[in-house]
């Protein structure tokens, strides 16, 4: 029920003792046979109640926006922004309910989004589309960091993030429109470097990942990760193109991340960006076996190999950060 953020606010605000917490996590650790850092932890769920409030919301924003879709659809995306918002003051500014939070974030985000979007459609015929687009993120971005300067939700610092990017290649398509594919292609990997640059910032500001600002660089490192690879298995093909070497390439980078992953500290990487390799390996075994095998396969090897990493995640990182050089060391958490 509690992070170590938590536990920080507590030794913040008087509740217990430095020494208290300490001894806390302490215990923890060995309870787990893992250290607290190594654990990646993150609250989504307290009790029960965040999902009875979860789908109360649901129903209430579902609600607001059918009601409001059937006078003006401008205004019902900005019904259930507002409503959003409303639920928020009370769910996520007083009583700090994860789930919750990131449900309202995403109705707010969308809602504010999605009335944009009706705006730029009655603009659509004086207006080139990728500059409504464009009008259409800058908005939803400014929206989400008001969002963020209100809430503070860990996870609004990466949706917003996301929506830059978007408004980066559209941006790119608006000045340059014969950009190809693979030029906007080129346009998330750059994207996807700037985010992982962006999470590790967060990360180094708090290496022991007591505060919340390790719930941020979490997100982001879950965002990052598809930036970097999408592009990569897009440009390397797909489907009946996807060829053994580029299959063989996917699986490398995947391997990379997972070498990253283990670096830094950081499962998200290796998950968001799962599903590439997971195809990669399904095609690639393809050429020996059936359907259902090949799948069964891939599964079998993907599951055991990301169990066995989990099993041995702090002997396997002890090793790895004892080849890197001592530099490196201070930019990524410590082995206790």
């Amino acid at each position: 029920m509690y992070t170590d953020a938590d536990l920080t606010a507590a030794v913040q605000a008087g509740a217990i003792s430095a020494e208290a917490a300490a001894a806390l996590r302490q215990y923890t650790e060995q309870q787990r046979q893992s250290p607290a850092v190594d654990e990646e932890n993150f609250r989504l769920l307290s009790s029960f109640n965040d999902v009875f409030v979860v789908i109360a919301s649901v129903l209430l924003l579902v609600a607001v926006g059918a009601l409001g879709s059937t006078l003006d659809p401008i205004g019902a995306g900005l019904a259930v922004a507002a409503a959003a918002w409303g639920l928020a003051e009370f769910f996520t500014r007083k009583r700090r309910m994860a789930l919750p939070s990131i449900v309202l974030l995403l109705a707010y985000v969308g809602g504010v989004g999605y009335s944009m979007l009706q705006v730029g459609k009655l603009i659509a015929s004086n207006l080139d589309k990728n500059l409504i687009v464009l009008a259409v993120t800058l908005i939803t971005a400014l929206a989400t960091w008001q969002h963020w300067r209100r809430f503070h939700v860990p996870i609004t610092v990466a949706i917003g993030v996301a929506v830059l990017a978007g408004c980066f290649t559209t941006l790119v398509a608006t000045l340059l429109p014969t950009t190809t594919s693979v030029g906007l292609l080129s346009c998330l990997l750059i994207a996807g470097f700037l985010v992982f640059a962006l999470a590790m910032r967060w990360d180094m500001s708090d290496p022991k990942r007591q505060t919340q600002r390790a719930d941020v660089a979490f997100w982001l490192h879950l965002l990052a990760a598809p930036l970097l690879v999408h592009p990569i298995f897009s440009t390397l093909g797909s489907g009946a193109n996807l060829s053994v070497v580029a299959g063989l390439l996917i699986v490398g980078l995947y391997v990379l991340l997972a070498a990253i992953s283990l670096l830094i500290d950081r499962r998200a990487l290796m998950v968001s960006a799962l599903v590439y390799v997971v195809y990669a390996l399904n095609m690639l075994l393809k050429q020996f076996g059936e359907m259902g095998i090949n799948f069964a396969l891939t599964a079998l090897l993907i599951s055991s190999l990301l169990l066995t990493l989990s099993a041995f995640w702090h002997p396997c990182r002890m090793r790895l950060l004892r080849c890197m050089p001592q530099g490196w060391l201070r930019y990524v958490p410590s082995i206790n």
